[in-house]
């Protein structure tokens, strides 16, 4: 991993194991080379599925039967892309944060996220405690 910005991210690093000062050059460049990969892989998936899937995608079957499994299969495919369109609207506000200085950063508490965490969903924005007590206020309000 390398960019155009001159950090080199060695090929074995683990931010983990990194023991520098939480977010450093070489930790940002590290986050802001898997956020680009993912978009990039995204945008591919998204290009493929249009090229072959919907394109070729023949809803007019003289069998019902199978009109209807294709009409859902067509519906899925594009609630998948709907998801990954709204994935790539927030991986581009998270390299946006890496730019500003604030990725990695609790937006309840302003504390660290755990490089575990990021490293599972770069896109995260609160930390694993903030996120649950955010669910548990969600259920508790969905319950009522």
């Amino acid at each position: 991993m390398s960019s155009t910005n001159s950090v080199i991210v060695p090929q074995d690093y683990d931010p983990e194991k990194d023991k520098g000062k939480f977010m450093n050059p070489v930790m940002i460049e590290y986050f802001r080379q898997a956020l680009i990969d993912w978009r990039t892989e995204l945008v591919r998936e998204s290009e493929d599925t249009i090229a072959k899937t919907l394109q070729v995608a023949d809803l007019q079957k003289p069998d019902m039967t199978d009109r209807a499994s294709e009409e859902t299969d067509h519906a899925l495919e594009l609630r998948t892309r709907d998801r990954e369109r709204k994935l790539i609207s927030k991986i581009n506000g998270t390299l946006e944060k890496l730019d500003d200085g604030e990725y990695g950063y609790c937006e309840e508490t302003g504390e660290p996220i755990s490089i575990a965490r990021l490293k599972a969903r770069p896109i995260a924005t609160l930390s694993l405690e903030s996120q649950e007590r955010h669910e548990r206020m969600e259920k508790t309000q969905r319950d009522d």
